[in-house]
């Protein structure tokens, strides 16, 4: 049988690796392919974190202390995992002001 702090730490593992390049993405954004590439490897790292995060309960492993939060989790890797396959190249999504285009709105004034 496997053990289940073995899978605690893959899924925290799983979950710091995409954590980190979810944190570079803008830097891989220079060039689409590194994008493509980068978001691929997210999207699988995520999906692995939530596979294995809603197996270790069945293991009787926690996270962090909990044997409540590794689903919770999982589904949360999920959502992450979508969003990280979005690929909007800088479209404006919020459709709200900014302070860059206030600031010059003022300057036109």
């Amino acid at each position: 049988m496997v053990d289940a702090g073995l899978v605690e730490v893959l899924a925290e593992v799983l979950c710091a690796s995409s954590a980190i390049l979810f944190t570079f993405i803008a830097t891989f954004s220079r060039s689409p392919t590194a994008e493509n590439i980068v978001q691929n490897i997210i999207f699988v790292l995520l999906i692995a974190a939530a596979g294995v995060l809603w197996w270790l309960p069945a293991l009787g492993g926690e996270l962090w202390g909990s044997d409540y939060l590794p689903r919770p989790l999982a589904l949360f890797c999920v959502i992450l995992a979508i969003s990280a396959r979005m690929n909007i190249k800088g479209e404006n999504v919020s459709f709200g002001a900014n302070p860059h285009s206030i600031g010059r709105e003022r300057e036109d004034e």
